[in-house]
């Protein structure tokens, strides 16, 4: 038990609900928090569910959740067995009901929201007999049974292309790179059409070529039937060898057989199945137990049952229809016996009166047991019905293996010659392999047909609800969830035993209520609707037939239009260049102008006798600059003669001057040098003189002698 509180409690502190519960605040909830959790969890299962508790009545919270836990199917275990107890449990938010619940529920939460889904729109509606009878309400059941069908296939092919790995994304990309080779061979062709056009014979080869090619592939589907005849040649034989081999030994094992032998042979489904003789009459031995039971306990019930609620169906019709104020009065009578049930279970509970006698415990063994054998041989007979079904398909399976390659399972040495044949299938693999890549990309475009006609679906969808506005109908959508929610009602009748007959009453009440008010207002609107679908289908075939001239004619008109591009195209070159010429040729007259304007100006002022327009002209100017100039470079070539005869002189009283500051440089530093040595040289005679006082005077001279040359060193 802590195990599966403390998974309960991780799977909610977890994404999406986020609780940030730890075990104790856990455990210490109310029962009234405990069932708003459960609540929480099942709106995350099915987002209908979303309610707040305090909101809702404690009956209609038990029926909400039992009705879900019905679809799920969910089945109590353990002390729950009983289906009042777990009721009543779950009514007053008891923790050993709900907390199995919330373990089951959060270790399948993705399972359960798909089934969740799914029954949305697999539950059927059970519609009474009587009302089959009218076409209208037949034709529109007949309909939702088609949907529903419809539903189930497509929903099977998403599931297989969700799992095929294929994406949207990547659908549109292979599209759009279609799209653009398609283009890319389009103006290929056109262009190789114009190359061709101009050969002689175009018609004639164009036609063999297409024959050529037609060949060429009658040629590769005539090979490719040979090898398919070859291998089915090769498997019936294949086949006849086994079914020798079988009849062989099944005329030895007929000629063995004895009556003491506890072996023999029964043809089951095409299949030969070995039973001991004890074991058939044990299997028959219980068959006969078991159909003895069915026939004597089980059916002689469910008919009573089935009569009883006839009847009571009968007595319902019969009574007059009742009212709104009626049916207020009975829901009001409900509420107040419900709570005077639950008021009297709960005294009872709080007693806890000891059972009287001992009677009163067998009695409750023996339902118990009764209990216990009606669902064993539910399960038996769903477990036989079950097996049927697996072999129906098992043996449907058998056949179409056989009608499509026209053998069995092989085994052994017929296996290995079988992969040696397959080995030499690599070009037939190759021709498989591209035609599945041309069903990918077809498989494109029908989903992209199959987005557009969704979208269609919505729009005329929006058109029919506001039709109905229109017509004064607009509660027909209403009805049909009324329709859905009744239907869901009769399941949880059929699947849960809890259910009174004054649940089904209302329930019969309402949906005739329901009928006699929308039978009338639909059936004119049913009649047009007819004759509307009947004029889309026209429209639908007109708008293809206009659409499929639209395209040839926006064919025709891409082409011509690409050729008349063409033709704009280098004639706009053609313009732009006589355009640049133009310009070009424009400049070179405006400037061949100026240049003789000028020309024009220098000759009238070289021609006057005025000295201030010849001074101003062009040349007198060109010729005072050019006398400027040359004296100007015959002053720095005097300039430059003189450099050139001084140079090697300067050059040598600049080393001299050079190496004469290196030299001031080198005395400056020993200078120095000589001034630092001559103060420690000083300081040193000090201190000797200060270490002979105390000594011989021999000893002395000697020793000073020495440190002094040792100074100087």
């Amino acid at each position: 038990m802590s195990d599966q509180i403390k998974f309960i409690v991780d799977s909610l502190n977890k994404e999406p609900f986020r609780k940030n519960y730890n075990l104790i605040t856990f455990d210490s909830l109310e029962p009234m928090q405990l069932l708003q959790v459960l609540s929480d969890v099942l709106a995350e299962i099915d987002p209908k569910q979303l309610v707040d508790l305090r909101e809702e009545m404690p009956e209609q919270t038990a029926k909400r959740m039992l009705s879900l836990l019905g679809i799920l199917k969910y089945k109590p275990s353990g002390n729950a067995t009983d289906m009042s107890t777990f009721r009543q449990g779950l009514v007053i938010g008891s923790k050993p009901v709900i907390y199995p619940v919330l373990h089951w529920l959060l270790q399948r939460t993705n399972e359960l929201k798909k089934r969740a889904y799914l029954a949305r729109f697999l539950i059927k509606l059970e519609v009474p007999s009587e009302f089959l009878q009218d076409e209208t309400v037949a034709d529109t059941n007949k309909q939702y049974e088609e949907l529903m069908e419809a539903f189930k296939t497509l929903h099977k092919e998403y599931e297989q292309l969700k799992a095929s790995g294929f994406s949207t994304a990547e659908i549109r990309k292979d599209i759009s790179a279609m799209e653009e080779e398609k283009d890319q061979l389009i103006k290929r062709v056109e262009h190789l059409k114009k190359r061709v056009e101009t050969a002689q014979n175009y018609q004639w080869m164009l036609k063999i070529a297409r024959q050529l090619r037609v060949e060429k592939e009658r040629e590769e589907y005539l090979a490719q039937q040979k090898q398919e005849q070859k291998n089915q040649l090769f498997h019936a034989v294949q086949r006849l060898q086994r079914v020798q081999n079988q009849l062989k030994s099944m005329r030895q094992a007929a000629a063995d057989a004895k009556p003491e032998i506890e072996t023999e042979f029964l043809h089951v489904s095409q299949a030969a199945l070995k039973l001991p003789t004890s074991g058939l009459m044990k299997r028959l031995e219980e068959e006969i137990k078991f159909n003895l039971y069915m026939v004597t306990e089980k059916f002689p019930k469910e008919l009573e049952n089935k009569k009883k609620e006839l009847h009571f169906l009968q007595k319902v019709v019969s009574e007059p229809a009742m009212g709104h104020s009626d049916l207020l009065e009975l829901e009001s009578k409900i509420n107040e016996i419900n709570t005077e049930i639950n008021q009297l279970i709960e005294k009872k509970m709080m007693r806890n009166e000891p059972i009287e006698g001992k009677l009163s415990l067998y009695r409750q063994q023996a339902s118990i047991i009764s209990r216990k054998k009606e669902a064993k041989a539910e399960e038996l007979q769903e477990a036989k019905e079950k097996l049927a079904s697996l072999e129906r398909e098992a043996s449907l399976k058998r056949n179409q293996t056989r009608e499509f390659d026209g053998t069995e399972v092989l085994k052994g040495d017929e296996f290995k010659r079988y992969v040696s044949k397959l080995r030499s299938k690599s070009t037939v693999f190759k021709k498989k392999h591209q035609i599945i890549a041309e069903l990918k990309a077809e498989f494109g475009l029908l989903q992209r047909t199959e987005e557009l006609l969704k979208q269609r679906h919505e729009n005329i969808q929006q058109q029919l609800q506001t039709m109905e506005e229109k017509k004064g109908i607009s509660g027909y959508s209403y009805t049909q969830e009324e329709l859905e929610r009744v239907s869901a009602l009769k399941s949880e009748v059929d699947e849960m035993k809890g259910r009174t007959l004054d649940d089904m009453s209302e329930m019969v009440k309402k949906l005739n209520s329901l009928v006699s008010e929308k039978k009338s207002a639909l059936a004119s609107v049913i009649k047009e609707l007819r004759q509307l679908r009947q004029k889309c289908q026209e429209l639908t075939q007109e708008c293809d037939e206009k659409k499929s001239q639209y395209d040839s004619c926006a064919a025709g008109l891409e082409s011509n239009r690409s050729k008349l591009e063409q033709e704009v195209r280098r004639l706009r070159e053609e313009c732009l260049q006589e355009e640049s010429r133009y310009h070009y040729t424009n400049c070179m007259i405006k400037n061949l102008e100026v240049q003789l304007r000028r020309a024009t100006d220098e000759m009238k002022a070289y021609i006057s006798s005025d000295q201030q327009e010849k001074r101003k002209a062009i040349r007198e100017q060109y010729t005072k600059n050019i006398a400027e100039q040359e004296n100007l470079g015959k002053k720095l070539r005097e300039k430059q003669k003189v450099v050139r005869e001084s140079h090697g002189p300067n050059m040598k009283q600049a080393k001299m001057w050079h190496d004469l500051q290196q030299l001031m440089e080198c005395k400056k530093q020993c200078f120095l040098k000589q001034q630092s040595q001559t103060s420690i040289g000083q300081s040193n005679r000090n201190s000797i003189k200060l270490e002979l006082q105390g000594r011989p005077e021999g000893q002395g001279r000697v020793e000073s002698r020495r440190l002094y040359q040792r100074g100087r060193n």
